[in-house]
């Protein structure tokens, strides 16, 4: 394996999030399940936008935040992802760049808008998520820039993108072209409502190596294996997956192989103001400390640090440098 140019190269949905507070009878007015992720169309979107309170607009994508937190604890990023030559692509574009993140997909010059996701944060921090996917669907295989692929450590895919056909085949090309080059490839689980729609094709793409390493919650584990039961979820997955990282918010995060458990708590959290991003920065964290060559553990707590920071701030990019966090911490030198 030749020196990569990348540590993290990210795939996924380009989407400027949309943040406002809400209460709890605003969710139920308006049909929507707390806590979830809903694809809407762009009529709908509208609505939302429309009947929401004040918001603040901020590039967002579930793996272009993990390739944002990559760069901010010191890491060499890249992401993929369809936008539209439009405002809110500008927007996305110059956000990805401005946080040190290598990005360089063409944005198309037609058809629907730049996505955007309409965030509902609740008092108690958790968010509800209203997606538009827009142009971020339109992402082909002739999208995947090989030499980036090539160049990464660790190929970065998010659940999300296995919904359109065309993504799909662009998520698999990569997978491809990564393993030719002898890198790694990790998947986001995302969400259970991509775990629902999918658990075949995800279970498929973990049992047969196309992915070397998962990243999943604990609900989301247990939606793969259609079990409560927490413990027979993870025997299960053990013995599909080469390595996954499963975190279970308060209760901490393992890192999980054949023939070892490895488990850290979660990191200590004055107050928890929005949880949009939670999973992305602990991909991040643990991104960041495996392909430094850290052992798992301190890979893990990287992961719980850079969690646990973004879970008191409001939206899913680092307000601070994470590297400083991390060297504070003595996780990174």
């Amino acid at each position: 394996m030749t020196t990569s140019a990348l540590d993290v190269l990210a795939i996924g949905n380009a989407i400027v999030d949309v943040l406002s507070r809400a209460e709890e009878d605003f969710l139920s007015a308006n049909g929507m399940a707390k806590g979830g992720m809903a694809l809407i169309d762009e009529a709908r979107a509208e609505d939302v936008y429309a009947a929401m309170g004040p918001g603040t607009e901020a590039s967002g994508g579930s793996a272009a935040n993990t390739a944002a937190g990559v760069a901010s604890l010191g890491g060499r990023a890249g992401f993929i992802g369809k936008v539209r030559d439009d405002v809110l692509g500008t927007v996305f574009g110059h956000d990805i760049r401005a946080a040190g993140v290598a990005y360089g997909t063409p944005a198309a010059a037609d058809g629907p808008a730049t996505a955007r996701c309409l965030i509902l944060v609740t008092p108690d921090g958790e968010r509800t998520m209203n997606t538009y996917l827009g142009a971020a669907q339109n992402l082909v295989a002739a999208d995947i820039d090989a030499a980036m692929v090539e160049s990464a450590s660790v190929t970065y895919l998010e659940g999300y993108l296995w919904d359109p056909p065309a993504a799909k085949e662009a998520f698999l090309a990569a997978a491809k072209i990564a393993h030719g080059a002898g890198r790694k490839v990790a998947l986001s689980l995302s969400d259970t409502f991509c775990v629902d729609r999918y658990r075949a094709e995800f279970k498929n793409l973990i049992v047969s190596g196309t992915v070397d390493l998962v990243f999943c919650n604990e609900g989301e584990l247990k939606s793969l294996y259609e079990t409560s039961d927490f413990d027979a979820a993870l025997v299960a997955l053990r013995k599909d997956a080469k390595e996954a990282v499963v975190t279970r918010s308060e209760k901490g995060a393992s890192f999980v192989t054949r023939e070892a458990v490895v488990s850290v708590p979660a990191h200590p959290v004055e107050r928890v103001v929005d949880t949009t991003g939670a999973g992305d920065l602990f991909a991040a964290g643990f991104l960041t400390g495996t392909t430094r060559g850290l052992d798992p553990a301190t890979s893990l707590r990287l992961g719980a640090l850079a969690a646990g920071e973004i879970i008191g701030q409001m939206g899913a990019r680092p307000q601070r440098p994470l590297i400083d966090l991390a060297r504070e911490a003595g996780l990174i030198s």
